[in-house]
């Protein structure tokens, strides 16, 4: 008999109680044509992954946006495990903004398998109200509220700021109350029994919506800093300098245990990742992974491996990273946070040319988004980045489209394996090849939740 978690608000008591959650059957990612030269909306696909389905591996349901060109890109939830203990809160509405277009979709998922349009704030409202442009992370709040790291000014301009909008999705304002020290902004995770939050750095909107150039690096236009914030004040309280080691620290997370201070970043550019730890009142941030670039034929630098995305398992047992230009996807044992053992990887797309076929397809770019079941099982990859780098660095991408893979992980003693049966190939959708990007799961999933 299945234990029943669900018996208070959304999501699980703790981290432990989540991982014995019933196995994803669903799961939701965004599907893209912005950038591809398919003039149609975005839309939020449905994916089936119950094996015991017949529609297992296929997508079931498409909801597309009423607009064209807005970019969804990252998505959240309503409320997570941070309501648990609140009755009246369920996971229900996903909150996706256009990071190009500025606009934010409420989407009723009260239909697990055909979700419908809730709402619509317009970027005119935003801008409006906070002077604030290019929505990218969602986290919900324990009060209710949601927020969302917005990248830019309402002319694209550094360094942003944090939007909160309030259970009935309207606008209260900013969340920061000072933000000085941040030059740029882009994820962001909160730790609430430490009263600490982290945000990281991308770039200026107007920098990074054309395409990549490496000159607007040396340039000081990307990023290289890391924030810690006081939660209960709104400000930061200390920023560290990751140096030109540390150029563009992108995904940001905690330890799923709420009692841990132990975090991880992986900084993109310099294709690293970066551990940091609370000891006697001071944050302490060292590397702890270092990926060597690659001589590529044709490229006029050093290939970096490109850490596009890192998220840790449940347990806090293991980190998986994906290598946008490499080509790989690795899992590291980080029972000890400082000292990270490499204990699997799988090959799938990349400049490298190492990458497999499933089921006679191939991915026309490299593994990049990525989703962990909640059992640590089951990881899921898409291999779109962002449009104009797509089309930059992997052109082929938007007329073979997206590919969306699983693999089998090891949970007790390492490993990955690719899933020989799964594979959703977005080249034969109805309006033609889209790129695929975040996913999220009903039940909630490892980028998701947090506890209070």
């Amino acid at each position: 008999m299945s234990k029943n978690y669900h018996c208070c608000g959304p999501g699980y008591a703790s981290p432990e109680e989540a991982m014995h959650a019933e196995p994803e059957k669903v799961l939701y990612t965004i599907a893209l044509y912005t950038g591809t030269g398919v003039e149609e909306p975005d839309y939020l696909a449905t994916v089936d992954v119950d094996p015991q389905s017949p529609t297992y591996s296929q997508v079931i349901h498409r909801l597309p946006m009423p607009y064209i060109g807005d970019e969804l890109h990252h998505f959240g939830w309503n409320a997570c495990s941070s309501c648990y203990g609140d009755e009246s809160k369920s996971r229900r509405f996903l909150v996706i903004p256009g990071i190009r277009s500025s606009r934010v979709y409420i989407i009723d998922t009260q239909e697990e398998r055909a979700p419908k349009i809730h709402k619509v704030i317009e970027p005119k409202e935003i801008i409006a109200k906070t002077n604030l442009s290019a929505p990218h992370t969602v986290h919900c709040l324990a009060d209710g509220n949601v927020m969302i790291s917005m990248l830019g000014d309402g002319e694209g301009n550094g360094p942003g700021g944090f939007l909160l909008l309030n259970q009935n999705f309207d606008i209260v304002g900013h969340w920061e109350q000072k933000a000085e020290a941040m030059q740029f902004n882009y994820d962001f995770w909160y730790q609430p029994r430490h009263k600490i939050m982290v945000s990281s750095e991308w770039g200026a909107p107007k920098t990074f919506y054309p395409g990549f150039d490496l000159d607007d690096v040396a340039a000081g236009k990307y990023g290289k800093q890391l924030h810690f914030w006081d939660w209960s004040k709104r400000e930061i309280i200390q920023t560290v300098d990751l140096g030109e080691e540390g150029m563009i620290p992108l995904e940001v997370r905690f330890h799923h245990n709420p009692d841990s201070t132990h975090g991880f970043v992986g900084a993109t550019l310099s294709s690293n990742i970066w551990h940091w730890h609370k000891s006697n009142g001071h944050w302490n941030v060292n590397k702890v992974i270092d990926i060597p670039s690659v001589e590529v034929e044709g490229w006029p630098i050093p290939v970096p491996s490109l850490i596009t995305d890192i998220l840790l398992s449940m347990d806090d047992k293991y980190i998986y990273l994906s290598n946008w230009f490499h080509g790989d996807i690795r899992q590291y044992d980080i029972s000890d946070p400082t000292n990270p053992k490499l204990t699997g990887q799988v090959w799938w797309g990349g400049l490298l040319k190492k990458g497999v076929s499933v089921k006679g397809r191939q991915s026309a770019a490299g593994p990049q988004m990525l989703q962990l079941s909640l059992d640590g099982r089951r990881l899921y990859a898409t291999d779109s980045l962002f449009s104009t780098w797509d089309n930059q660095f992997y052109p082929d991408l938007k007329q073979a489209g997206s590919t969306l893979l699983q693999i089998d992980c090891n949970t007790e003693n390492g490993g990955l394996k690719i899933n020989d049966n799964f594979l959703v190939d977005f080249s034969q959708e109805p309006n033609g090849p889209s790129r695929a990007h975040e996913m999220r799961y009903p039940g909630g999933d490892c980028t998701s939740d947090i506890w209070i």
